[in-house]
């Protein structure tokens, strides 16, 4: 599937969810309801609701960026997930459930085949996520995407997921939001796909304050048993993020964080000298040897830190503070992957879809292409988990030291640095993409 970006005056700002659908005037309605039989009489879709996945979609580059992907204020975090848009065959947008299983983007054995992890399952341990506000859907949409691809159950009742709020209990859950269900659906997808036997606990913070999201952090990082921790979110740097870097130091977990989509340009907390900081790649099947090919995603975040100090472990020239990233993984919605996420505000069915498209809903409606380096960092945490290693990890250092288990990256860009290698992939380390993709477990 692949989505559109809808013009409005004015951005979509993540907020909770209302009580009910937004109210409507009778001319919108029939403007819609218009709309849905023009679809059915010319064609387009026939035998009512269920032809709303039928259409063949014809490729185009255009992307919009999750409900909770907008700028954010001071001391508050975004996301960094990023749908992928489409047309119809006929021209028209098509609506956001286009697709089934199978057609909207890289599935778990193409994910497990591209970066040589398959034989590993994780052997139970648990992958932490966290992200701000609810989505009540999470655990029945995470059920719809293991059920379709084979994968292993993994629900409350037999341990495997759990989700919890910022201080570690069932209850009380944070209101819910569309835009961060989207971020949610994805990260659980992505965990599940990378490291299918991996338990999954997902902690949800009370807004998208940053104290909110390192006390969450830090509840993920010390529930016991949890092997990683991944963060699909950041914020611009400034002066307060030293004094919130220890939320991220916890020995013997592996925490990763994505390293943003807006292209050249440095994201916290990916900066923070005690995560793994997470770039994005283009991925696409090739005839090589390796079956797959990958250059650098050019929305994703890199370059040098104004703030962080430089890691004892990090020996590029031209960065004197902490350069981002260190590794990489597929991250471009035009090679993206598939995510399963039903959280919207018009509760479903064809209307629902028409409503989506034209931007009088929010959320999603099934099946979704995903890029963004949301897309990456669940899955370098579901690599470290695979690799059960993370007793001798120290912060992002590891990767450093077994670059020969990593797919070198060596072409693409984010951006104009004066075509340094911070901003331009090559041979060796680079900002994009940092030392590369996984090749299998042995560099985490």
């Amino acid at each position: 599937m692949q989505r559109r970006e809808i013009p409005s005056a004015s951005p979509v700002i993540c907020r909770p969810r209302s009580k009910g659908p937004a109210r409507r005037t009778a001319a919108t309605l029939t403007a819609l309801l218009t709309l849905a039989t023009t679809t059915l009489t010319i064609g387009l879709a026939t035998g009512g609701e269920a032809a709303a996945v039928s259409f063949t979609p014809r490729a185009s580059t255009s992307t919009t960026g999750f409900g909770c992907a907008h700028s954010a204020h001071a001391g508050q975090a975004r996301c960094f997930g990023v749908l992928k848009a489409h047309h119809t065959a006929s021209g028209r947008m098509s609506p956001f459930t286009m697709g089934s299983p199978t057609t909207v983007g890289f599935v778990p054995s193409d994910l497990r085949s591209a970066y040589k992890l398959g034989g590993t399952s994780g052997s139970g341990r648990t992958v932490g996520i966290v992200d701000a506000m609810d989505d009540p859907n999470a655990e029945s949409d995470l059920a719809a995407y293991r059920s379709a691809y084979g994968l292993p159950s993994c629900t409350t009742a037999n341990g495997c997921f759990r989700k919890v709020n910022q201080s570690g209990q069932a209850s009380p859950l944070p209101a819910g939001d569309y835009g961060w269900a989207e971020e949610i659906s994805l990260d659980l997808d992505m965990v599940s796909a990378a490291c299918p036997g991996c338990h999954i606990l997902l902690v949800e913070a009370n807004s998208t304050n940053v104290r909110d999201l390192v006390k969450a952090e830090d509840t993920a990082a010390t529930t016991p048993g949890v092997a990683s921790v991944s963060n699909s979110w950041g914020g611009s740097e400034d002066n307060t993020i030293a004094s919130l870097d220890p939320h991220f130091n916890h020995p013997g977990v592996a925490i990763t964080a994505s390293s943003g989509d807006s292209g050249y340009g440095v994201s916290w907390p990916a900066s923070s000298p005690y995560v793994t900081a997470v770039g994005g790649t283009s991925l696409s099947k090739a005839s090589n040897s390796r079956g797959w090919t990958e250059t650098a995603w050019n929305g994703a975040g890199s370059g040098c830190s104004a703030y962080e100090a430089k890691p004892s472990w990090q020996h590029d020239s031209g960065c004197a503070k902490r350069a981002v990233a260190d590794v990489s993984a597929v991250a471009d919605p035009s090679t993206g992957v598939a995510v399963y996420d039903t959280y919207s505000s018009c509760g479903g069915a064809l209307l629902c879809d028409t409503e989506l498209q034209l931007g009088l809903a929010q959320g999603a409606d099934g099946w979704v292409e995903v890029g963004g380096t949301s897309v990456a960092s669940p899955i370098i945490a579901s690599v470290y988990a695979l690799a059960g290693n993370t007793s001798q990890v120290v912060n992002g250092s590891y990767p450093y030291s077994h670059t020969s288990a990593l797919n070198d990256v060596t072409s693409g860009s984010n951006g104009s640095c004066g075509g340094s290698y911070l901003c331009t992939a090559g041979p060796g380390y680079d900002g994009p993409t940092g030392l590369g993709t996984p090749n299998g477990t042995g560099a985490f």
